[in-house]
């Protein structure tokens, strides 16, 4: 008799991405080590953290590949230390190795422009959600990097695709911020999400048929986290006036949406090198002439190699650039975050840090 469904769903999505690191692996070190590439699982103790490290475990010992696991105490909670030495003990039983817990020091939600430095005009929000997420991504990247890990597995599903979609709906921050989460991201691929194609019902069935010990974060039903509203409150009233399938549709549109940005992005980049004169400066009568989409992406990729922090940089900024552009009445310069301004001077744009 073979496993239950949804262990075999969770363990197929593992072993796919597996492959895929393998492959990867074996095209980046030919002929130069035999060792097998270390993938880490990122593990809060939660029903999809700890199904993901599970599948891990049990696929890793039939490929060439090493487990482990990492777990992050964000300090937030009374008695987290003593939560996250447990999860790292669930880990271990499960037979990864190396497991570690890494404590980090989550900031503040405050007003932050570039380098810390708060200013009118370039400010962004870093909130506790924000904050924390910052503060964990930082210790896994320091954590992948001390272990010389190929890759760290995270465990969102479609469910968490469906919520980012709409937080970026909500912001109206284009249609980047419509294609949620990619299945691979972070530099040099190092993280994969082999859950986004899994709802979350699935993932919490694969841990009660493997009587597997989950940790339930009061975090996640906190009104006072946006997320967390969403999950309770938005997509049910959304699923109830509009019917089943919100869940599987937010995420088709995720993927869609990627796929445009992509090219979009490629075609910004192809066209870049066109609307730039012979001193590497760009020319409004030229960057007039393309897509609205494509220009605003170039202007985009200009303000951020120019200084401009990219968390920073909002829709809002680039359109008052473009302006500049489309919209030319003499108006003066743009200031934009990270003390970087805009101007439009003898038909050229000039974007550099004040």
């Amino acid at each position: 008799m073979g496993p239950h469904p949804a262990v075999a769903a969770i363990r197929l999505a593992v072993r796919r991405v597996l492959h895929d690191v393998l492959t990867e692996h074996r095209i980046r070190t030919t002929g130069r080590t035999d060792e097998h590439p270390l993938v880490l699982v990122a593990c809060s103790g939660g029903a999809d953290s700890m199904a993901l490290a599970s599948a891990l475990a049990f696929e890793s010992r039939k490929l060439a590949v090493r487990a482990g696991g990492i777990t992050v105490d964000h300090g937030l909670q009374d008695g987290s230390d003593l939560r996250a030495t447990e999860v790292a003990g669930r880990m271990a039983a499960l037979g990864l190795d190396p497991v570690e817990a890494v404590a980090v020091t989550v900031g503040s939600a405050s007003m932050v422009g570039a380098h810390g430095a708060s200013y009118a005009g370039g400010e962004r929000r870093v909130g506790p959600e924000a904050a924390a997420r910052d503060a964990r991504y930082a210790a896994l990247d320091d954590a992948a990097e001390r272990h010389g890990a190929d890759a760290v597995l995270l465990g969102h599903t479609r469910d968490d695709q469906a919520e980012t979609v709409l937080l970026g709906l909500a912001r109206g921050s284009g249609i980047r911020s419509l294609s949620g989460m990619a299945a691979v991201s972070g530099a040099a691929r190092r993280y994969r999400r082999p859950f986004l194609q899994l709802d979350r019902q699935t993932v919490r069935k694969a841990c009660v048929a493997q009587e597997l010990a989950v940790w339930d974060d009061p975090h996640n039903t906190d009104p006072a986290y946006t997320r967390s509203r969403l999950r309770h409150e938005g997509l049910p009233a959304l699923e109830k006036a509009l019917g089943k399938g919100v869940i599987e549709a937010l995420a088709r549109t995720a993927q869609l949406s990627r796929d445009d940005a992509d090219a979009l992005d490629s075609w910004a980049a192809d066209a870049e090198a066109s609307v730039r004169d012979e001193t590497g400066r760009l020319e409004c009568a030229k960057l007039f002439g393309l897509p609205p989409a494509v220009r605003r992406r170039i202007l985009r990729r200009a303000v951020i190699a120019e200084g401009a922090p990219a968390g920073s940089l909002f829709a809002r900024h680039i359109e008052e650039v473009d302006r500049l552009i489309t919209g030319w009445r003499g108006q003066g310069a743009i200031n934009l975050p990270g003390r970087v301004e805009a101007r439009r001077q003898g038909g050229r744009l000039v974007i550099r840090q004040g």
